[in-house]
């Protein structure tokens, strides 16, 4: 058996219960051997390359292609979490690629963030077999001149030729759905003159728009993507790569099956739009191989449905335009449904790897709720996230009677578990506050005129602050405005939390405090949901019509001391409020800066 690690995770030994489609492929194919012939030479290569290499010890090589034009969004979460799990849990590799082909667009931010958000999911690209170690992180613009070595194949055999039509006469002759396309007048050029003219794009001869080099397939096909697509386009950019070495630049459709090729990936995995484009796929692949250019068996490409999330847009261009008109503050806004967004917001890998698993994938597009990631983002940080007590409307409470009950100065010490349900075999971490005369209290816990069923403070009820003592209401203080200032109170003695005195007095309600002693105060940014509308983009609509004037809000709050020891990035729950993370950004000691998460419960904001 081959010893194999892939991203540091040992490989799956057992037997797969298909639990998705493309389990059941993967499962199919391992055990008919369709890619047991397979060589790998150590490298991305063409034919001769692999076959001078050993058999791939990998079962299976998926990958991960992002074009780097753009930050990625919690969809490319979904697509990494599946071909990067597909490849550790069948004892395969994941290769990280960058389809770098459109040079107007991308750049090198793109791809070092893109980068630091796979490693930040919890995914490499290095595997070890039989003690060998390999990164396998690859560019496509490393690929080109194969690219354009297999363009001049297929000119060659006279499966493509040069076309000198202009944009709007191509769109015109290429047909639609109902009327089949009218070949190019330049469709039947010789093999000689075809090949000629391409040089004269490679080597600059020809303006931008000139002519591009398309694939001789069948006008009349009923499927429009097999009717003479273009290949390769003129294209005067530098590349964040390759700079000004090509003036020629191939296009997707073209690169994508190739580097798929090189890269030996048995199973080429993407969402659905790229589902009518597979005929084309398997021809560019099956031409290549016959040409012996490439080695067989070649890829073959798989679809599943995209992730569509309420309450998001993931269309690069509408997010960038968030950016750009000042929406959001930037790309890792904790409200933009973007990797770098979604952390600093607080969303953890295990969350959102937990919430890929449970969405699952098909090949029918459907929307997930957005609660459905907050869920999983619960359920992760339930075990872990240190509680602690926060006001977030400050209201001072002053205990009246405590010089002359407890002494004057004094502050009490109080204790509290930091993880109701520590990890088995661990000490339950303990969180230490001060209780002295004032505290600061929310303000919607004290009701002069309290309505019917309402537990918490006022004149004459008796209620406890948390871990420490039994308190009763005798009034308020307010100003000239009629706004309560202080509320009052007097402390009960012998009634403190885990002494022998503490249930010898009854309450209906313990609320959360921060002492006046001890207490730091803290920034607090609250943020909710972008837009307004469940499918704010859907049907054409203009998803600006529904952004949401209350996504984001800013309190100035009090947190215990426990909290205010953060450190950037650091989560906990604040007791009755929800999930908070130290902002990563802006939190710094004696400024402390928390962003909201999520509520306790879906809608859960208070």
């Amino acid at each position: 058996m081959t010893d194999a690690t892939v991203s540091g995770t040992p490989a799956a030994d057992s037997p797969h219960k298909p639990t998705n489609f493309l389990r059941g492929i993967i499962d199919r194919d391992l055990e008919q051997g369709t890619y047991a012939s397979r060589r790998w030479a150590g490298t991305p290569g063409d034919a001769a390359h692999h076959a001078a290499g050993e058999p791939d010890p990998a079962k299976i090589r998926t990958r991960f292609p992002p074009e780097p034009n753009g930050y990625l969004h919690v969809g490319h979460a979904k697509s990494i979490c599946l071909n990067f799990g597909l490849a550790r849990d069948y004892g395969g590799v994941c290769h990280m690629r960058f389809d770098d082909t459109n040079p107007e667009k991308e750049e090198q931010e793109y791809v070092d963030a893109i980068l630091d958000a796979v490693k930040w999911l919890g995914f490499g690209w290095d595997s070890s077999f039989n003690g060998q170690a390999q990164s396998h992180l690859y560019y496509a613009s490393n690929y080109f001149d194969f690219m354009y070595r297999a363009a001049e194949a297929l000119i060659t055999a006279g499966l493509a030729y040069v076309d000198e039509q202009t944009p709007e006469e191509m769109r015109a002759n290429r047909g639609d759905f109902t009327t089949p396309g009218t070949d190019s007048p330049f469709r039947s050029r010789s093999r000689e003159e075809n090949l000629a003219r391409f040089r004269e794009m490679r080597d600059g001869k020809l303006a931008d728009g000139a002519a591009v080099l398309r694939a001789k397939i069948d006008m009349a096909s009923p499927n429009i993507n097999l009717r003479d697509p273009a290949i390769y386009r003129i294209r005067r950019a530098t590349h964040h790569n390759t700079g000004d070495t090509w003036c020629i630049y191939p296009m997707y459709t073209f690169a994508h099956p190739i580097e798929d090729a090189l890269e030996q990936i048995t199973h080429s995995i993407c969402t659905l739009e790229f589902e009518d484009q597979r005929p084309f796929y398997d021809w560019l692949l099956d031409k290549l191989a016959t040409l012996g250019l490439i080695q067989q068996p070649v890829p073959r490409q798989y679809e599943f449905a995209r992730l569509n999330l309420t309450y998001v847009i993931t269309s690069k261009r509408k997010l960038k335009a968030l950016v750009d008109d000042g929406v959001v503050s930037g790309w890792d806004d904790p409200r933009m449904p973007t990797i770098v967004g979604l952390r600093r917001r607080g969303y953890t890998p295990e969350a959102i790897q937990l919430f890929c698993e449970r969405i699952g994938v098909s090949k029918s597009d459907s929307w997930i709720d957005y609660s459905t990631l907050d869920i999983a983002l619960r359920d992760d940080l339930e075990s872990k996230a240190h509680r602690g007590m926060a006001v977030l409307d400050p209201l001072k409470l002053v205990l009246t009677n405590w010089d002359e009950v407890m002494g004057a100065g004094h502050l009490e010490a109080c204790s509290l578990p930091a993880l109701p349900h520590p990890p088995e075999g661990t000490e339950a971490p303990v969180r230490h506050l001060k209780l002295g005369r004032e505290v600061w209290i929310e303000r919607e816990d004290f009701e002069e005129v309290p309505p019917k069923g309402y537990k918490r403070l006022f004149p004459g009820n008796k209620v406890r602050l948390k871990g420490g003592y039994v308190i009763e209401c005798t009034g308020c203080t307010k100003d000239a405005e009629g706004q309560v200032t202080e509320v009052l109170a007097t402390v009960v003695p012998d009634t403190k939390s885990g002494t022998p005195g503490a249930d010898s007095v009854k309450v209906k309600a313990a609320i959360t405090w921060v002492g006046a002693a001890d207490g730091v105060e803290a920034e607090v940014r609250l943020y909710d949901r972008l837009f307004t509308d469940p499918h704010p983009d859907a049907g054409g609509k203009d998803f600006k019509a529904s952004l949401n004037p209350d996504s984001f809000k800013v309190v100035k709050g009090y947190v215990e001391p426990s909290l205010a020891q953060a450190q950037p990035d650091q989560k906990f729950q604040f007791e009755r409020f929800g999930y908070f993370v130290a902002d990563r950004v802006d939190h710094a000691a004696g400024k402390p800066v928390f962003n909201k998460i999520t509520g306790l419960k879906d809608g859960n904001w208070k």
